[in-house]
C-alpha cells in the first residue's frame, strides 16, 4: 500500500504541475492568441486558470473528501479532452495531440487513487 501511495503522489503531482503550470510559464501574448484563435472571449483565460488552481487545490489536499475529488478528475478530463479537440480542429494533429499527454498522467494518477481509497 505504501508503494501504491508514493507512486499516487508522484503521478499526481506530475500531471496537475503539467496542466496548472503552462498557464504561468508560457508567454502571456502565445496563451491570449491561443484561446482568441479557438474562438473563445478574452476573459475565458482568466476563468480557466481559476478553475485549474481550484481543481489542483482539490486533488492534492488530503483532507478534502473523495466525491470532490472525483469531480475534478472529471473536470480536468473534459478540460484536457475539450482542449485536444479544439487544438486538433484549430492547429493541427500535433498540437492536438499535446492535452493528451497530462490526461493520461492523470488517468493513471486516478487509478491510483480509486485503488488506495477503494481498496476492499
Amino acid at each position: 500500500m505504501q508503494k501504491e501511495k508514493r507512486i499516487y503522489w508522484i503521478i499526481t503531482i506530475i500531471g496537475i504541475a503539467l496542466i496548472v503550470l503552462p498557464s504561468y510559464f508560457a508567454p502571456r501574448a502565445y496563451l491570449i492568441e491561443s484561446i482568441h484563435r479557438l474562438g473563445f472571449p478574452a476573459y475565458f483565460n482568466l476563468e480557466l486558470d481559476i478553475c485549474k488552481i481550484v481543481g489542483a487545490i482539490i486533488i492534492l489536499i488530503p483532507a478534502i473528501p473523495s466525491m470532490f475529488k472525483e469531480w475534478a478528475y472529471v473536470a480536468f478530463g473534459i478540460l484536457l479532452l475539450s482542449a485536444s479537440l479544439g487544438h486538433w480542429l484549430a492547429d493541427g494533429a500535433a498540437k492536438g495531440m499535446a492535452p493528451l499527454i497530462p490526461f493520461a498522467i492523470l488517468c493513471v494518477s486516478y487509478y491510483y487513487f480509486r485503488k488506495i481509497n477503494y481498496a476492499k
